[in-house]
């Protein structure tokens, strides 16, 4: 299965990075590779994850994000890494 990480996603992934990087240094790099590993997880199990807001739901395993994706045809489609952290109204209205 092929994956694709929209632009929206792109920028979210950057902004988690500079978020982390200025927390600690290095910090940053290790949140994006446990991000992209979660996302290549996908070419397993794309699909079997919980819908919200319409969209599947993965849950990070190292830090409180949420990366949100559709399934069409045989490619994933990454829309959003969204902090859990966030009001829920707030992340709905991010996902619309």
């Amino acid at each position: 299965m092929k994956i694709k990480v929209l632009e929206s996603a792109e920028t979210d992934l950057v902004n988690g990075f500079h978020f982390y990087n200025h927390q600690t240094k290095g910090l940053g790099n290790y949140f994006l590779d446990s991000i992209y590993s979660d996302i290549e997880s996908l070419h397993l199990y794309a699909g079997i994850h919980s819908l919200h807001f319409g969209y599947h739901r993965l849950l990070s395993k190292n830090f409180p994000f949420a990366i949100y994706y559709r399934v069409k045809e045989k490619t994933v489609l990454v829309y959003a890494v969204l902090d859990c952290r966030q009001n829920p109204t707030w992340t709905r209205n991010r996902l619309q």
